[in-house]
């Protein structure tokens, strides 16, 4: 049950980190071409390597592509953010 709990909660933090993601991309009614780019390469990065957050937190998503860009979308924001969301899920587990 525990594992449980925790899952949601990785769930949780991983859409609020994907929902911050996406908020500066529209920024003062313009789109932001910084944020896009980042986003994209983010993403190309995630599905040609394969990587998948999703699956590395023990977190089955039933279409794999969707753990892809989900990773893709958390990699366009910088390896300090990586850092610090798997700091705050190893501490959410303990």
């Amino acid at each position: 049950m525990a594992s449980g709990i925790i899952l949601i909660i990785v769930a949780a933090v991983l859409a609020e980190a994907v929902w911050e993601t996406f908020k500066p991309i529209w920024d003062k009614g313009k789109l932001n071409p910084d944020r896009v780019g980042a986003l994209v390469i983010g993403i190309i990065i995630a599905l040609a390597a394969g990587v998948d957050i999703c699956t590395a937190l023990g977190l089955t998503i039933v279409y794999p592509v969707i753990g892809q860009l989900l990773t893709g979308i958390l990699i366009s924001r910088g390896a300090n953010f990586i850092h610090d969301l798997f700091k705050s899920i190893q501490q959410l587990s303990t």
